[in-house]
C-alpha cells in the first residue's frame, strides 16, 4: 500500500484554503484550540498509562519500567481498535 506524503506545494494549498475558509482573525483561535485539545488528549493518555503501572508497585525499578512500557503498548493497541 502506498502512503501519501504531502509535499510543500500541497501544504501551501491546504493552508490557503484554510485561510480562506476561516479568515485571518480566526486562525490563531483555531490553532490555540487545536493545541489545547492535543494537550488534553496527551494528559488523558498519560493518566491511563499511570493507572496500570501503579498496580505493579511491589516490583523493582527496572521491572516497573518494563511493566510501564508493556502497559503503554497495550493501551495504544486498545486505542487503535476503538
Amino acid at each position: 500500500m502506498l502512503a501519501f506524503t504531502p509535499g510543500p506545494s500541497e501544504l501551501l494549498i491546504v493552508l490557503v484554503i484554510v485561510l480562506l475558509l476561516f479568515g485571518g482573525a480566526k486562525l490563531p483561535k483555531l490553532a490555540r484550540s487545536l493545541g489545547q485539545a492535543q494537550r488534553e488528549f496527551r494528559e488523558g493518555v498519560n493518566e491511563s498509562d499511570e493507572a496500570p503501572a501503579s498496580d505493579d508497585s511491589s516490583s523493582s525499578n527496572t521491572s516497573s519500567g518494563t511493566a510501564k512500557s508493556k502497559a503503554k503498548s497495550k493501551s495504544k493497541a486498545k486505542s487503535k481498535k476503538s
